[in-house]
Parts: structure tokens; C-alpha cells; sequence
């Protein structure tokens, strides 16, 4: 064996109902970055659980080192200087970032923590990645979805590290987290550390890694140096036949608002927004991190309170008090979450009971739920999205992530809401799915519903939407018509709430909102 060999996987494979991993083999070599790509459900979580010690294999060797490898927990597996930065983030968030950084090596004699000494350390490991504007006892709820994922890598980078996975890392970063990010993987890539990086962003691998490897099904089906092959080449890989990106512009049939914001605000987050969404229009939303988006939808759908602003919802519209995620209901307002795990499925439950969670009424009789109903229902909405899955059965967090997304969008539509949020519909999820997603909020439209979307893909916006809004500093500063908006536009309205020039060039770190 090289000695430039970290780790070897023999035959290794998965099966929960089904197979979902067969007889993978792959060599990570020290100083390497592999890039692991593939469409949803195509096993690259199974794999690197596997790797990681979150999973046990069904099939299959693996060595570490040279010496037999098989961790039965995430602890053993970190212990042997393997990490995995996971999509859905694994922080307490009632803790402080310091404490989640150094949650099992707390510094500190006779059960007393040390808290000067875990203070200073934190702050060493936040300015690794630019964290350094961040209070170390901020509490990690208290911070958007991208500083947390920028404080997840950076507690594993943390120690001894050998192996370092990460699992789409860059999908809620910043253009300049981004570059911090990859900066740190060269300086590990130096240091002899292997990289297994998850990603669906072609161009970001091409720019970091030297092989790719591909799944298709549940199996490798390349393991080469990335740069033989383009673009195009590389997405045929991984769909097994051809994808076509390309997607009309809308042509849709505008119909009356369905939504009315009016002045609505809650502290500094969202300030005085005001605008209205109508049936058949996709109305987006973009913003830096921290320019108030998801708390944005969150005031709509009655998850927080606002401070002050009215809605007006419905056909025809009427003004209306939403104090709870019940309300907005009722009212026919649903949210689809970029949390997936924390605020839109219950993990440990099956595919079928994550699809009627917002329609049990509709499922049940005499209070309560008739079973072959909840089965017809699921299994509708597993054919309508192509939720691929071992059936309505299967649970949740056994599915990919894309496939998980499906379920929560699915929960929705089979209650027939008017007005739907959507926050990041397409994080985590491979161009295939992306496709499919785009094609189903086109296919809403045509029924006559309004959409919200907000996302940090402003191609991705550009694509799907009537209508641009511009959140800079929690106000809505700017809205573009299609035809009239370019991503210098949108990205020059993104940083007018951050008028000095000392402020703006503050506000791009990434420690700051954005």
C-alpha cells in the first residue's frame, strides 16, 4: 500500500428496505481533495455516514492508515481524526458558539470551565474563518443559517484531523465565506489532510479538487482526475442520460393579489416592508445573509410576532391578524423551511406521516386517522414529486436530501394553500431535482397560487421569478420587473443599506450581516 494512502473502501454497501449503497470502492490519498457528487439519492450521505461512524456499513471493509476500519460511532471515528461537517447542522443551539466549538474538550480543572481560557481559544477558531465580529457567547440560535454552518466547520477543524467530509459546506455561504472556506482547505490540503468534498456545484469542484468520483444508484460509476472531463460530461454521469437546464422564461396569466405586506416590521431584522404577491406570480426575494429574508417569511407566517404592518390575504384580500403557524393555515399560507431538519419533518418518522402532518383532517374520521387513507394520500404524493424512496413507510431521515425537501413541499400542496413561502427550495439538491422543483413552481402558477421565494442563487431567481425584491438591512429597497433586473443590479440594491463606505465593508465580512 503508498504510503500516501489514508483510506481504503472495499465493496462497502447500504441496505435499509433497499439497497442504497453497492460495493463501493475508493482510495483517499493524504493532501487530496475527492470530490463526491451525484444526484439525490444516489448514496453520497450513506457513503460518508459510513465513513464518518454515523452508519454501519451492510457489506465491506474499510482501512484507515493501513489498520482495519470500522468506527460504530462518530465519536470513535473523530477520536481517529475523521470529521464530517454535515448538511443539516449539528449545534446546541441554546449553547454559545464557544461551547459548541469546545463542547467535548471544555477547558477548565474539577468541573469549573475555564471561561477566559474557552473565550480565548474560541475566538482563535472563529478568526480562522472569519467569525472574528462574532461575540464567542452569542448563542448560536441568535445567528442566521450561514454563520452557523461557518461555526459547524470550524469546530471540526478543531484538533487532530485527518479525513475532513464535508457535505454540501458552501450552500448557505457568502461569495467571501466561500473563499475563506477554500482557503482553509488548502492550508489542510499543505498539512497532508484528506478532503471528501459533497457538493452539486460543478464549478466549485472543478476549482478545488483534483479527482471526481460519481455515484449513480447507489454506485461509482467514475473515479478520475475532475479536470477530464466538462461540465456537461460530468452531469450526464451522474443523471445517466441527458439534462436539459434550460427553462422558458414565464409566460403566465397574472391574476389579482393574493397577498398584501404592509409596513410590516419586528426590531432591526425587518423594517417598514411593504409589497404584494399575485395569483400566477412568483415574487422573489434576495438579500446578503442577514438582510432579514427568512425573518421576512417567518413575520408572514405568524412564527414570530411583528412589532408593527398589517396582511391582507386571500380572494378577495381582507385584512388579518396571524399570530401562529396555525393561523396562517387557516388562511391558506404555508412555509417551506430552509431548515428542513429543525422546522420541517419529524426525522424518526415515516415518509407517510411527515406527508399528512398538515393534513390530518383530511385523513381521519371521528378523530381518527384511517390509515388506508394516510397510505393513498402518501403514495399520491410520491408519485406526483417522484419522492424516491423505498415506499410510504420508509422513514424520513433515511432519505436524501432532496427527497426530504419533496416531502415537505408535498405536505403542502395536498392541503391546497394559495400562498406559498418558499426559503431556499433547492439547497442541498442536485440539478436533477432542481429541475424538477422549478418545474413544479411554474406548475403552481398555472393553478393560480402566489409564491414567495427567497434564495442566495440569484441565477436561480432570475430564472423562476416575475418580480424581484431586494432586502438590504431589513428594508425592501429595491423591486426589479423581468427584463429590467441583472445581477449587477440586484447585487448593487443587495449592499445600498449599508451606505458608509466603512459600514459597507463591514458588512460584506462575514462575521456581520450580511
Amino acid at each position: 500500500m503508498s504510503t500516501d494512502v489514508l483510506l481504503t473502501v472495499s465493496g462497502v454497501g447500504k441496505t435499509y428496505a433497499q439497497q442504497v449503497l453497492g460495493g463501493i470502492d475508493l482510495t483517499l490519498r493524504r493532501g487530496e481533495v475527492v470530490a463526491l457528487t451525484g444526484e439525490n439519492g444516489a448514496g453520497k450521505s450513506t457513503l460518508s455516514r459510513i465513513i464518518a461512524g454515523l452508519e454501519l456499513a451492510s457489506a465491506g471493509s474499510m482501512e484507515f492508515q493501513g489498520r482495519p476500519y470500522q468506527p460504530g460511532s462518530r465519536t470513535v471515528a473523530e477520536r481517529l481524526g475523521v470529521r464530517m461537517v454535515m448538511q443539516e447542522l449539528n449545534l446546541l443551539p441554546t449553547l454559545s458558539v464557544a461551547e459548541n466549538l469546545f463542547l467535548n474538550q471544555l477547558p477548565g480543572r474539577f468541573g469549573w470551565i475555564d471561561r477566559k481560557r474557552l473565550r480565548r481559544q474560541a475566538g482563535v477558531a472563529m478568526a480562522r474563518m472569519g467569525l472574528q465580529a462574532i461575540d464567542p457567547n452569542t448563542p448560536v440560535a441568535e445567528l442566521g443559517i450561514g454563520h452557523q454552518q461557518m461555526v459547524e466547520i470550524a469546530r471540526n477543524l478543531i484538533g487532530d484531523c485527518h479525513l475532513l467530509i464535508l457535505d454540501e459546506p458552501t450552500a448557505m455561504l457568502t461569495a467571501h465565506e466561500v473563499e475563506l472556506l477554500f482557503e482553509q482547505i488548502e492550508l489542510l490540503r499543505e498539512r497532508g489532510v484528506a478532503v471528501l468534498y459533497i457538493s452539486h456545484r460543478l464549478e466549485e469542484l472543478r476549482r478545488i479538487a483534483q479527482r471526481i468520483a460519481v455515484l449513480r444508484d447507489g454506485q461509482l460509476v467514475c473515479v478520475e482526475p475532475i479536470l477530464r472531463y466538462s461540465s456537461q460530461e460530468l452531469l450526464r454521469l451522474m443523471a445517466g442520460r441527458e439534462l436539459v437546464e434550460h427553462i422558458q422564461a414565464p409566460d403566465r396569466r397574472i391574476g389579482e393579489p393574493l397577498l398584501r405586506v404592509r409596513g410590516l416590521g419586528r426590531g432591526e431584522k425587518v423594517v417598514d416592508v411593504s409589497f404584494e404577491v399575485r395569483a400566477g406570480e412568483v415574487f422573489g426575494l434576495f438579500g446578503l445573509v442577514g438582510a432579514g429574508r427568512t425573518e421576512l417569511l417567518r413575520l408572514i407566517y405568524g412564527a414570530d410576532p411583528a412589532d408593527h404592518g398589517t396582511l391582507e390575504v386571500g380572494r378577495p384580500l381582507r385584512k388579518c391578524r396571524i399570530d401562529s403557524p396555525m393561523a396562517a393555515a387557516r388562511l391558506g399560507i404555508a412555509l417551506i423551511s430552509e431548515d428542513r431538519k429543525g422546522q420541517g419533518l419529524l426525522p424518526g418518522e415515516s415518509v407517510s406521516a411527515n406527508l399528512v402532518l398538515g393534513n390530518l383532517a383530511a385523513v381521519s374520521r371521528a378523530g381518527m386517522v384511517s390509515q388506508s387513507a394516510e397510505r393513498a394520500l402518501a403514495e399520491r404524493c410520491i408519485a406526483a414529486l417522484g419522492i424516491r424512496s423505498a415506499g410510504s413507510e420508509q422513514l424520513v431521515r433515511e432519505l436524501s436530501g432532496g427527497n426530504q425537501q419533496k416531502v415537505v413541499i408535498g405536505r403542502w400542496l395536498e392541503r391546497d394553500c394559495q400562498v406559498l413561502l418558499f426559503d431556499e427550495p433547492t439547497r442541498g439538491i442536485d440539478v436533477g431535482a432542481k429541475l424538477d422543483i422549478y418545474h413544479l413552481l411554474a406548475e403552481l402558477t398555472r393553478q393560480g397560487k402566489a409564491l414567495v421565494v427567497v434564495s442566495s442563487d440569484l441565477r436561480e431567481l432570475m430564472l423562476v421569478s416575475d418580480r424581484i425584491g431586494v432586502l438590504s438591512a431589513g428594508r425592501l429597497v429595491s423591486t426589479f420587473e423581468r427584463g429590467d433586473w441583472s445581477q449587477d443590479n440586484l447585487l448593487a440594491a443587495a449592499f445600498s443599506g449599508y451606505h458608509e463606505p466603512e459600514a459597507l465593508s463591514s458588512a460584506a465580512a462575514p462575521g456581520n450581516p450580511p
